[in-house]
């Protein structure tokens, strides 16, 4: 069989958002597509620190940080953080205009907590359980609070928002160095997106690490859930879409698996033969 090369999604694909924990179908199911020869990679906005505790389960390399940090085995092959100077203008007009920020380096993010106290301060159900998500994301993905971060290098923004008109002026701003990902809102109405440098997108980096391998960009197969997993989808040979996820990019994709909870990497991995069933 023609070796592929796989790249998985995290949250919400491999495992439920926020997670750090696949089920044991998929953890299965990657073993096995290495053992038949096949490349399986992570390719994930989460950071490099993010993504260590899934690391056990065996990859052959990472595409972290949305495609601005890769890791072919121990070898790093491509490493863009922001400037100094595209840090400090995004930061500016982001707080300017009351935007949640969260920054991710490479061994750690820290967030603004002034949304956590946006929260409390409006109560709610909606909003109680919105803080109840946030804290536990924080606590499983080893977010620390904003007066902790001390100037590291940054890769990408990610971003909460009560409103659209909230982003209008930041990503009129920031359009020349950034694209901007924004996802559905969510019950509460915020909305959740990403501020990601124009170098790199997850598309990019399945072309970097299929470049480097040697492997022809139409063998290979990208696994995702929402719309910061687009360009990955559409520069892979074949896309799947997790049942689970978002609709837009189910019509984007060229095939839907099964959800998380339904052993949908296992499922997706039989369905194309990278394992035995």
């Amino acid at each position: 069989m023609k070796r592929k090369i796989i790249f998985l999604d995290i949250d919400g694909t491999l495992t439920e958002p926020g997670s750090n924990e696949p089920p044991d179908s998929a953890v299965e199911a990657v073993r096995k597509a290495r053992e038949g020869g096949h490349y399986v990679f992570l390719c994930t906005g989460r950071n490099y620190d993010m993504l260590m505790p899934l690391l056990k389960y065996g990859f052959d390399g990472v595409v972290a940080s949305s495609g601005g940090y890769i890791r072919c085995g121990e070898e790093v092959i491509y490493d863009c953080p922001m400037t100094e100077v595209q840090k400090q203008r995004a930061m500016a007009v982001l707080e300017k205009n009351g935007v949640y920020r969260t920054l991710e380096c490479l061994d750690g993010s820290y967030t603004d907590e002034g949304f956590k106290d946006f929260l409390r301060s409006h109560g709610g159900n909606g909003n109680s359980e919105l803080l109840r998500w946030r804290e536990q994301i924080e606590k499983n993905l080893n977010i620390r609070p904003m007066s902790e971060y001390k100037g590291k290098p940054v890769y990408k923004i990610v971003v909460m928002s009560r409103s659209e008109e909230q982003l209008e002026e930041p990503e009129r701003v920031l359009a020349d160095d950034f694209f901007f990902c924004i996802q559905e809102k969510n019950r509460q109405g915020f909305l959740n997106g990403e501020v990601v440098n124009r170098e790199f997108d997850k598309g990019k980096g399945v072309r970097r690490v299929c470049a480097h391998l040697g492997i022809p960009v139409e063998d290979s197969i990208a696994v995702g859930d929402s719309m910061n997993d687009r360009e990955m989808l559409e520069a892979a040979g074949f896309g799947i879409c997790m049942g689970n996820g978002s609709r837009e990019l189910k019509e984007l994709a060229d095939e839907i698996c099964p959800p998380v909870k339904e052993d949908g990497i296992w499922k997706a991995f039989s369905a194309h033969r990278l394992i035995g069933t």
